[in-house]
């Protein structure tokens, strides 16, 4: 670790999603790779079973038997081949990302300065993350797959991710949830060990639409299939829903014709992003915002919102990102430091404060001279 000026520890907090968003997709990989060699390996368990059973009690023929073991070799190089594409398509390129990301946050390490060119390299990358980042986030996915190219960063940033967000999302906008239920069900035990009710929220969607319809059949089997799972913990809400079958959206009132509120899906859409930015280790905000927000914690003053002694060249004191700057606090400073508002120099011993005998406005000693 270096032991220089430089924050490694604030930065690395930075860069947790950085690394573990790999980590994350790694262990989808495995999880799925060790979900199919139990199922195949408990069935080819119970042939094998079974085909000791019946040759103890001279049961079967030795062409029955024969065919159970080839059955059993066909069952086990289909498993064998589906492990092997699974590794090939997902497996070894998310290693292989997440060996480059760390690369990455390894050098910054034996940086001995951060004013060092070393350094502002590294810092132009992160930026250049960032930035990327930020784009997806709000559906530029075009500009930051040309900032990712133009920089060669195509491995440090996670355009895949954000396009399946994008993709489910867009989806659900247009009122489906086939695509968010198919994540929900290929990530149900991660969901259900944070307690995270979005699948049952897509269910009630859907029986939902099937009532607004007046599918009534269907909605009645779909909620016997798909519902009463969850009666345990949401049976207050499957009995206010169950009450759309007697109630269409014109007779609907209070409660219930909320349930037929059309902006349930936007609902929808930030439950469903919340829940993947969680499982992804993502931070709901940008991490260019982030980086920001605690850059103005340190400069905001009060002074900043006083439109008379305004500092052109203060961040906070610009509108812009004086606008991003009201979600953090004040700058706590021991020390006060006095900016000229003509200069924009510190006034210090070597630049000293001077005060118009007139009106008592305090001005530093190098703006005399302009």
């Amino acid at each position: 670790m270096a032991t220089n000026n430089m924050n490694m520890d604030g930065m690395m907090l930075f860069e947790q999603p950085f690394a573990r968003v790999p980590y994350e997709n790694y262990r989808k990989v495995f999880r799925t790779s060790q979900k199919n060699i139990e199922k195949e390996l408990s069935a080819l368990q119970t042939t094998a079973n079974d085909l000791m059973k019946r040759a103890r009690a001279g049961e079967g023929s030795p062409e029955e038997a024969l065919k159970a073991v080839e059955g059993m070799i066909k069952r086990t190089e289909i498993l064998k081949r589906k492990l092997a594409e699974l590794q090939n398509a997902s497996g070894l390129p998310t290693l292989s990302v997440t060996r480059e990301r760390l690369e990455h946050l390894s050098t910054v390490e034996s940086i001995t300065s951060a004013n060092g060119p070393e350094f502002a390299r590294w810092a132009d990358t992160r930026l250049d993350r960032w930035l990327v980042d930020w784009a997806l986030r709000n559906g530029k996915e075009k500009t930051a797959r040309s900032i990712a190219r133009e920089r060669g960063i195509e491995t440090l940033v996670d355009i895949d991710l954000f396009s399946d967000i994008r993709r489910i999302e867009n989806a659900l906008t247009r009122q489906s949830c086939t695509e968010a239920l198919a994540w929900c069900s290929e990530n149900k035990a991660a969901l259900r060990k944070v307690k995270n009710p979005l699948e049952f929220d897509l269910r009630l969607q859907e029986f939902i639409e099937l009532s607004r319809i007046r599918n009534l059949m269907e909605a009645i089997a779909y909620q016997k299939k798909h519902l009463i799972q969850w009666q345990d913990t949401h049976s207050a809400q499957i009995n206010q829903a169950a009450a759309l079958l007697a109630y269409t959206p014109a007779t609907a009132f209070g409660p219930y014709k909320r349930l037929y509120d059309t902006a349930r899906w936007t609902s929808l859409v930030q439950s469903f992003r919340l829940a993947i930015y969680n499982l992804s280790t993502l931070p709901t905000e940008p991490l260019l915002h982030l980086t920001m927000y605690a850059g103005l914690a340190s400069l905001k003053l009060p002074a900043c919102y006083d439109h008379e002694t305004k500092n052109v060249d203060c961040p906070v004191c610009d509108d812009s990102f004086g606008a991003l700057a009201k979600e953090v606090p004040f700058s706590h400073h021991v020390n006060s430091t006095i900016v000229c508002r003509l200069t924009g120099r510190i006034m210090d011993d070597d630049n000293w404060p001077m005060a118009f005998p007139e009106n008592g406005h305090v001005y530093s000693k190098e703006a005399r001279e302009i």
